[in-house]
């Protein structure tokens, strides 16, 4: 049952209150049959009515179907049964009447009559009443799990299993394929790194001050009789330094040091790393190895990457939606609106798995991500990596420029400083 307030939809469970329900009165009725006392076992005799009371107590005599002599007492007459069996009128000779009874089948009472007026009426009642209730918990019961069944069908109509669990996986390969890359041009940046900075640094150890601003120039004589003579020598020894120095003042070390920085940030644009197979360093053989793993990876390696990227940025929202279409229990834990949404979310997923099973998306994440994953222990010592640049330098630097944002060189050889 579903109540509506305004736009919110409350879920009202009815057939589980009338399951409950009939589970309670069920519980009730055994819990009443657990109070009966436990009933002897008894056994059916013929009695003869020697006289009647008028308190309706009979004398009466019968054989003991145990030990077979005959015994005699008291037992309430049946006041219901037939006037043709009253004493005097069964057997007009004798004067007696003939009745039935109930004597003890078993114990130390074995043989004596048993009598259940006044003895059993609360236990009878307690009787009656649990079986008015296990009577009327049945068919609640059932009502409760007929219609909680129905209803509960209608709710987790839209599940599939099949479909959350292939998404979730190319999803997975899809964002691995993205890690693996970054991992590996993090690896080039990395080893890149202190290279490029010693580059750098060498080239502004070469660059004089006549490369700096002409304010700079007027005073490189003396900038040059306290030992910086180099654009480096600038930015090594800092603007107060360079401000205490004779003939030189404050404002121009700061337009010498502005000056350094943009020649850093140029140079840091425009020089490359070289790779010279007569000055092998252990810091270029990394970086080679390093690259080695983009380069067989191939040209097309960065462009899986971006679209492994690009798909599991898609199948992650829809996946979080679409969860509870996952399986039966997630689908009946899930509100009105969970369902709902995850109803919608189903065939966007299945729209994107045709169209990655279409392009062979799965196969291109795996192979792309096994290829990133020969990494440097595949080459520890650089000798394969330093052969393989040998014989295509231009894809070493290449991807080198592609991974740090240079320009490779059309030729094969590293851009002019």
């Amino acid at each position: 049952m579903d109540k509506t307030l305004g736009a919110r939809v409350i879920h009202v469970p009815f057939f589980r209150w009338v399951l409950a329900l009939g589970i309670v009165l069920m519980g009730c009725s055994a819990g009443l049959h657990m109070t009966l006392p436990d009933y002897p076992k008894i056994r059916r005799v013929d009695l003869t009515v020697l006289r009647e009371e008028p308190d309706g107590q009979c004398a009466v005599r019968w054989t003991d179907p145990f030990d077979h002599r005959e015994r005699e007492g008291f037992y309430p007459c049946d006041a219901i049964r037939d006037p043709r069996l009253d004493a005097s009128r069964y057997d007009p000779e004798t004067g007696f009447g003939r009745a039935f009874g109930l004597v003890f089948a078993e114990g130390a009472d074995r043989g004596e009559l048993y009598s259940p007026v006044g003895v059993g009426e609360s236990a009878r009642a307690r009787a009656e009443l649990s079986d008015t209730l296990i009577a009327v918990s049945l068919p609640v019961t059932l009502i409760g799990l007929v219609g909680g069944n129905v209803r509960a069908t209608a709710r987790v109509s839209g599940v599939r299993p099949g479909v959350i669990r292939r998404a979730r996986s190319l999803s997975q390969a899809a964002a691995r394929v993205a890690q693996d890359y970054d991992r590996a041009t993090k690896a080039v940046r990395e080893s890149w790194a202190p290279l490029h900075s010693d580059r750098v640094d060498e080239e502004l150890g070469r660059a004089p001050l006549s490369r700096l601003p002409w304010t700079v120039r007027l005073r490189s004589r003396e900038l040059e009789k306290n030992g910086v003579r180099t654009v480096r020598d600038v930015l090594e020894a800092g603007a107060s330094e360079l401000g205490r120095l004779p003939g030189v003042g404050r404002r121009t070390a700061d337009s010498a040091m502005a000056a350094g920085r943009r020649m850093r940030e140029d140079l840091r644009k425009g020089v490359a790393v070289r790779f010279e197979a007569d000055r092998r360093t252990p810091r270029t053989t990394a970086l080679l190895i390093a690259l080695r793993v983009l380069v067989e990876a191939g040209p097309g390696a960065r462009e899986t990457a971006e679209t492994g990227r690009a798909l599991a940025a898609r199948l992650e929202p829809l996946l979080y939606t679409a969860a509870a279409a996952s399986g039966y229990a997630q689908m009946l834990g899930a509100g009105p609106e969970r369902r709902r949404c995850a109803r919608a979310a189903v065939p966007q997923l299945r729209a994107l798995l045709d169209e990655a099973e279409r392009l062979g998306f799965t196969e291109r994440f795996a192979q792309v991500s096994v290829d990133l994953l020969r990494g440097p222990d595949s080459d520890p010592t650089g000798l394969d990596a330093w052969v393989d640049f040998e014989s295509r330098p231009a894809e070493y630097y290449r991807v080198l420029a592609d991974v740090t944002g240079g320009m490779p060189s059309p030729d094969g050889c590293p851009p002019a400083c």
